[in-house]
């Protein structure tokens, strides 16, 4: 498949994308490999955005963001040969440390271990809760079209349509406007009893939001969480999740496609309603009839296009996406391995200490989002500690370890100065929390990097550091995340210009479909030019 532009000067290339993210290398594949000549810009020394795997201190990489990979569709997965990376499922996929000083409890990836340890641990009534949980979101999971490939996203009515009784109707209107709360309330009701279980489904919800456990409509983001296509779950990669990043890369390459590192896009190229290319930093312009922005919307259409320029109605649709990000992360450079003491002990044995999750109740992260909307750092913050070096030794020099912790909630702050106060503040109770279980850490760390959701924005450019691209709200998902082409009432006013990033449907986690849809609806497009 050729140039599809009609024009008497043949452009540089047939596609632009702007962005090596997972996302715009998984649209930069397919289109090379259907016949266009491509060429990815990517402004970082490292590709694949937030699914990288880069040195931050000599000898130790991190996977800077994204950590854990999504279960792809099938048709993805076998389609763009991911057999091909290292992927592998831990035998346990977490561990919790709860508020109260219980035992850690055990998040084994084989189902019937997992059953008979929740058993033993909290007796046979959780056990049928989290079932019931897991039921209660397959409904709401399909309405919003999880794991649909090349396919637009269902309507309200479509949604609601395809519930089977009533109740699944029931269940996706809880998704849509109830709360993770409500949910637990639901099927684990024993606030003490099923602690652990509850706050870890809290957790899993409000990471891509800004909400609360009790806010309404946080429920969708539980159900967006737990789908899962066939029998795929969450799994890791040797090497990191850069790992995908790298094959796809190697892949796009192989069909002839061009990766530019080291360079910034200043802006879209537009001329009589469609794109014509991009200007670089430089100011070097690089002509193609078809630019692909792996950007968020928002940064998309008002720092690369000019934003007055944009129909009213498209524009008032861009500014209302949500990128409030009040996550936090660190990274650890150690010489050693956290040495767990009292009833955390059993943590010690073999790889168990890969991710342990420090949660407070439910009740306690819904009190912490409101401090968090008042300026104030929790007082105990909800976290991860994932040391993916004791089963990929790979990541860091020899007898050493990286190590990264995923926070909850921090305020997003006005100000550079407000915002290192804030930072600090976070991280010194994050290492406080740790030590009071592990005595030792803090003699371990050599480097410590700490990571408010403002530094993601430097570092990848997405709007407020919201590694979402639009943050997981019912007011942000199924129709009302745009396609490659924008919203289905509301499209992109420029021709030529597509979007493959986190922010359309498909996304966000690494996934792939974002990029794939959009790859395939740029062929689609030159073909029926062609045509």
């Amino acid at each position: 498949m050729g140039s599809s532009i009609p024009s008497a000067l043949m452009p540089d290339f047939d596609a632009i994308v702007i962005g090596a993210g997972h996302n715009g290398l998984t649209a930069a594949v397919v289109m090379a490999r259907g016949g266009l000549r491509v060429l990815c810009l990517e402004k970082n020394h490292f590709i694949g955005g937030m699914a990288t795997t880069t040195e931050l201190a000599r000898g130790f990489r991190f996977e800077l963001a994204g950590s854990i990979q999504f279960p792809v569709p099938n048709e993805i997965y076998d389609d763009l040969g991911f057999a091909a990376c290292p992927i592998y499922e831990p035998e346990v996929q977490s561990a919790s440390i709860g508020a109260a000083g219980e035992p850690p409890l055990f998040l084994y990836s084989d189902p019937t271990r997992l059953l008979d340890h929740l058993s033993e641990e909290l007796g046979l009534d959780a056990v049928m809760g989290m079932a019931e949980v897991a039921g209660w979101a397959e409904a709401p999971a399909r309405a919003i079209g999880r794991f649909d490939v090349r396919t637009p996203p269902r309507s309200l009515d479509e949604m609601w349509a395809c519930a089977a009784n009533e109740q699944e109707r029931e269940a996706i209107r809880m998704a849509m406007f109830g709360s993770v709360m409500d949910v637990v309330d639901r099927f684990l009701p024993d606030r003490i009893k099923h602690a652990q279980v509850r706050s870890m489904l809290c957790f899993l919800a409000v990471n891509s939001t800004y909400r609360g456990p009790a806010s309404p409509g946080s429920a969708l983001c539980l159900a967006f969480a737990l789908a899962s296509p066939g029998e795929a779950t969450m799994s890791k990669v040797r090497g990191g999740i850069g790992t995908m990043s790298d094959h796809l890369a190697a892949l796009f390459a192989a069909h002839g496609g061009e990766l530019r590192r080291h360079v910034k896009v200043a802006r879209i190229e537009v001329a009589d309603g469609r794109v014509h290319g991009v200007a670089l930093g430089d100011g070097e312009v690089v002509t193609a009839p078809v630019v692909v922005s792996n950007l968020d919307p928002t940064a998309t259409f008002t720092q690369l296009l000019d934003r007055d320029s944009l129909p009213d109605p498209f524009r008032r649709r861009v500014d209302a996406i949500d990128h409030r990000a009040a996550y936090f992360q660190v990274h650890f450079a150690l010489n050693g391995l956290p040495e767990y003491t009292g009833p955390y002990e059993a943590l010690n044995e073999g790889a168990l200490r890969h991710n342990v999750t420090f949660f407070g109740t439910a009740e306690q992260m819904q009190r912490d989002f409101e401090g968090c909307v008042r300026g104030m750092v929790p007082e105990a913050p909800s976290f991860n500690l994932a040391i993916p070096t004791l089963r990929d030794p790979s990541l860091a020099p020899p007898g050493k370890h990286s190590a990264s912790s995923f926070a909850f909630y921090l305020p997003i702050g006005v100000g550079h100065a407000e915002q290192a106060r804030l930072r600090d503040e976070m991280a010194g109770r994050i290492v406080e929390r740790i030590t009071a279980v592990a005595p030792n850490f803090p003699e371990l760390i050599e480097r410590q990097f700490n990571y408010p959701a403002y530094t993601y924005e430097l570092m990848f450019g997405c709007t407020g550091g919201d590694f979402t691209h639009g943050l997981l709200q019912p007011e942000f998902m199924g129709p009302f995340r745009p396609g490659p082409r924008g919203w289905p009432d509301n499209p992109v006013p420029v021709e030529g210009l597509y979007l493959c990033g986190a922010g359309c449907h498909g996304g966000p986690g690494v996934t792939f479909i974002p990029g794939y849809n959009c790859g395939y609806a740029v062929l689609e497009a030159a073909g029926s030019a062609l045509g």
